[in-house]
């Protein structure tokens, strides 16, 4: 069924503000995803809270091209959707899990990030960027480290003068 003009107009007005407001966006090219694939993917976007949103390829490049935003917009191929968020990284790295489970059927196009366009290279390696929570645990073993390193050192050293 077609979408009527307010309908339109609708989805114009939510991907403008989300291309404004959004601390990401990412191009994703879909086909042949089946629905749970599909139910489960927007779910666990959703828990990250990431929006993921099927669109018409026109109505995106009319947003896109009204943003006046720094690049080259990328080729928009396929069956086609956006998801966005207020977290820079999340977006892309959601969309990349999936991406890792259905090779086929799902891939990143470009997107986004700071203010620009970005090819699908730039957005994968957004993508392999580690959530907070990891990168938190990764300093913590870097100070803990060293730490670490003397008390064996220094437990060899009373080792050895017991002996």
């Amino acid at each position: 069924m077609a979408k009527t003009r307010g309908q339109k107009e609708g989805v114009v007005e939510k991907l403008t503000e989300a291309v404004k407001s959004a601390g990401s966006v990412v191009f994703v090219n879909f086909h042949g995803l089946g629905v749970s694939d599909t139910s489960e993917m927007r779910q666990a976007l959703k828990d990250q809270s990431v929006e993921y949103f099927v669109a018409k390829k026109t109505l995106v490049r009319r947003v896109l091209k009204d943003a006046n935003l720094e690049g080259e917009v990328p080729q928009l191929d396929g069956g086609f959707a956006v998801a966005w968020g207020e977290d820079q990284v999340a977006p892309a790295r959601g969309i990349q899990e999936f991406v890792k489970k259905h090779k086929e059927r799902l891939s990143i196009l470009g997107g986004i990030f700071e203010g620009r366009f970005m090819g699908k290279e730039e957005m994968t390696v957004i993508a392999s960027i580690p959530s907070m929570q990891t990168l938190y645990a990764q300093f913590a073993n870097v100070i803990n480290s060293p730490i670490a390193g003397l008390v064996v050192a220094l437990g060899q050293i009373a080792e050895k003068k017991e002996s």
